[in-house]
């Protein structure tokens, strides 16, 4: 761990309140997805919108949230992790009010734009300090100690929102996404420290050199594929489980929001297990465990959906396991592709998430157009990129190990 300057009364390193704290900023992504998808059926019917366009509003997320990662890392290389966190927090609790008062869907559609453009800044940022503070098995620990306190995000939300979406309608999810928001900003401005050392502050014009160098990095980019393919598998989940668990499977918002939440514990499990393993396996050895789990959960939802296609079980349940390999490797390979990069932690995390998040829209977008009567475009979905993610870390491993950070193998 790497000694910082705080004062006061800022978290300190090592310490389960910067965890929680780091934990709450990566969830607000989550949180600004997972607690409206129970209103995207209320929301088509109220702003007269199809299901295709009202799946927009989670793929312009996705692209505005791709972009804005390109732009925070490298701006936070230079001026520091904290200021740059607290503008595009405002950036996102602006456009979340926004979307609450959205007249038409092409509002909403803008504003979860320049939302994601906000939330962008959270969680790049937040895996940057983590960068900054700590390396190796220990990032990956960090990391998935985050990931299992943000994984109460897409247990507890849908919950929550379809209590909204039947209290009081689908604009009341975006006003409590904004509370959320406002919370996390008085966190950052009050609690947290500025991790970024002094002497590793890029000067100005250093973007671009930043960018070639984590792209010339093989090692790094094996990791960044690993990342997109189980990412994309969920998005492909989050993108099309509306519609398929409600209209095709006939469940209500109530009942998707408890199926959306069965399915996310495995998410939990597996980032606690991981937690534990980490720093006896090693971050590869957790990541073969996890892709290898990812796989085996897109084919048992394969072979369900072809044995019983009605059965809400057989989506859910495979989910979970995917979501439990998700857990397992998602942490460690971004802790993997990190890694080499301490002096351009901002510029590397950005690429990570823009790479991560683009793949997740493009595969959002080709499987809600797909889908019909049935849930087989939303399974095959998830199964092919769990399956890749699987067989890029079982044909990479030898440029994971070969290029570690400063030319030593990774751990």
């Amino acid at each position: 761990m790497k000694e910082i300057v705080s004062t006061t009364n800022m978290l300190r390193p090592d310490t389960p309140a910067l965890t929680a704290l780091l934990a709450l900023l990566t969830a607000v992504g989550p949180l600004s997805v997972d607690l409206y998808l129970p209103s995207l059926p209320a929301i088509g019917a109220a702003l007269d919108a199809t299901p295709a366009a009202v799946q927009l509003t989670i793929s312009f997320y996705l692209v505005g949230f791709a972009a804005g990662q390109l732009v925070y890392g490298p701006l936070s290389d230079r001026f520091g992790r904290k200021p740059v966190m607290l503008a595009a927090l405002v950036i996102f609790c602006g456009a979340t009010l926004a979307c609450a008062a959205a007249p038409s869907i092409t509002a909403l559609i803008g504003g979860r734009a320049l939302q994601a453009l906000g939330s962008a800044g959270a969680i790049v940022l937040a895996r940057a300090v983590v960068r900054d503070l700590y390396e190796g098995p220990r990032a990956g620990r960090e990391l998935s100690l985050m990931a299992m306190i943000m994984g109460l995000a897409p247990v507890i939300a849908p919950l929550i929102g379809s209590g909204l979406q039947a209290a009081f309608g689908w604009r009341a999810c975006f006003l409590f996404i904004f509370a959320g928001g406002a919370l996390a900003t008085a966190a950052v401005r009050w609690l947290l420290p500025e991790t970024l050392r002094p002497s590793l502050h890029q000067p100005g014009g250093g973007v671009a050199k930043s960018f070639a160098v984590v792209l010339s990095h093989r090692g790094a980019l094996a990791h960044v594929a690993i990342i997109a393919g189980g990412f994309g598998g969920l998005f492909a989940f989050i993108s099309a489980s509306p519609f398929v668990l409600q209209t095709v499977h006939g469940l209500s918002p109530f009942g998707f929001g408890l199926a959306f939440a069965a399915a996310s514990l495995g998410y939990i499990a597996g980032t606690s297990l991981a937690a534990k393993l980490v720093t006896r396996l090693g971050l590869d050895r957790t990541i073969g465990w996890g892709t290898a789990t990812l796989a085996v959960g897109g084919l048992a939802m394969i072979a369900a959906t072809a044995l019983a296609p009605t059965a809400v079980a057989g989506i859910v349940l495979p989910m979970m396991l995917y979501l439990a390999g998700l857990g397992l490797a998602m942490p460690q390979a971004l802790a993997g592709a990190l890694q080499p990069f301490p002096e351009r932690a901002g510029a590397a995390s950005s690429l990570i998430g823009a790479v991560q998040q683009a793949t997740a829209a493009v595969l959002g977008v080709l499987v809600v157009r797909a889908l019909g009567a049935s849930a087989w475009p939303m399974v095959l979905g998830i199964a092919l990129p769990g399956m890749l993610a699987f067989a890029v870390w079982a044909t990479t491993r030898e440029a994971r190990l070969r290029e570690g950070p400063h030319g030593r193998a990774s751990p």
